[in-house]
């Protein structure tokens, strides 16, 4: 593996207030950079000040989106170390991303060294208030000057990070869903499984829609036979129906989410009954009306666990257990970011202290 290089900025940035962070807005001082050029491979890993990189205006990632990125956190513990949760998953996921963009692959142990050294070099930007941690995001995009669609010659690799509280104002209080019937986010046999930038701006528009009548988030259903939910938002999501757990399984235009896997993994260790498989809008809003919806949350690197308090739909409204969150969802929550934050033990060895 090709020694990563190390250039330190000679001017540091001001920290923000981490009480009072918000997210994705701020970005620490130095960032990840590999290349990658056909015939050669991936070259040259080096770690540089944070700043604009320059790109040809016909750069193939501007015109036709050849591009992936991943998202993950690093946390820092009450003993003050730093850890970082299930980095090795991210890169195997970017990977899948990769595959399907026809990107090539990153060596998955040079990713989490690069992410590892690049958290090292920035551990003071790693906050330490509660709820706070440093998100980090990885990305590659396609940087051949060429006009015409095919896959690209070179790619740039890049990781930037920066200091972020709760995801969602709202924070961990529940929050009011919308079930969109006209836009989709993805179909099988398409990029739905992959986190590409396509699959977020194809969202857009429909999130704005759901804000104008004062949701937070919309309820993807699948685009063929618009009627089985896929996602929250850019969350994976789980209903807890009759005491037993139920989320749409992964038929490949539902994001394979690692925080969803994790929770997965979890409610079969505390004994529930688990089902991934194909869940209509109907029968959700049926239980809802019958009483056996009993909680509602999305999972994502972002948020962790966001709980659903209200859905609506076709004229359709109902309110998830009172509009509070649920003991279950809470207990997720903890579990996780008990484990994330290192105040609870990490039996399935996620954690990976720098």
């Amino acid at each position: 593996m090709e020694e990563i290089k190390i250039q330190r900025a000679t001017t540091l940035k001001p920290k923000p207030d981490f009480k009072t962070l918000g997210f994705g807005k701020v970005f620490s001082d130095h960032m990840f950079l590999m290349n990658y050029t056909a015939g050669q491979g991936w070259h040259d890993p080096r770690i540089v000040p944070y700043g604009p990189f320059t790109l040809e205006p016909s750069a193939m990632v501007f015109h036709y989106a050849q591009e992936v990125f991943e998202g993950l956190k690093a946390y820092r513990t009450a003993d003050g170390r730093i850890q970082l949760f299930r980095p090795i998953d991210n890169a195997r996921r970017l990977n899948d991303s990769c595959e399907r963009l026809c990107i090539p692959a990153i060596d998955e142990n040079l990713f989490v060294e690069a992410v590892k050294t690049l958290v090292a070099v920035d551990r003071e930007w790693v906050p330490d208030q509660p709820g706070t941690s440093l998100y980090i995001r990885p990305f590659i995009i396609a940087t051949d000057a060429s006009l015409g669609v095919h896959a690209s010659h070179t790619y740039l690799f890049c990781i930037i990070t920066g200091p972020v509280g709760a995801y969602y104002a709202e924070g961990i209080n529940p929050v009011r869903i919308y079930v969109e019937d006209d836009d989709v986010r993805a179909v099988k046999g398409g990029t739905g499984y992959t986190k590409c930038g396509g699959n977020y701006a194809a969202s857009i528009r429909a999130g704005e829609r759901a804000e104008k009548q004062g949701y937070a988030q919309v309820l993807w259903l699948d685009g063929v036979h618009r009627k089985y939910i896929e996602e929250v938002g850019s969350m994976n999501v789980m209903f807890k129906v009759g005491g037993k757990i139920i989320t749409p399984q992964l038929t490949g235009s539902v994001l394979p989410g690692i925080t969803r896997r994790s929770c997965l993994e979890l409610l079969r260790d505390w004994g529930y009954a688990v089902e991934e498989r194909l869940i209509t809008a109907q029968e959700l809003f049926d239980a809802a009306d019958s009483g056996k919806l009993e909680e509602a949350w999305g999972t994502g690197t972002a948020a962790v666990i966001s709980p659903i308090g209200e859905m609506g739909w076709e004229g359709r409204h109902v309110v998830v257990n009172g509009g509070e969150i649920g003991s279950l969802t809470h207990k997720l929550y903890d579990t996780l970011v008990g484990i994330q934050w290192g105040t609870e033990p990490d039996p399935y060895g996620w954690t990976i202290r720098l």
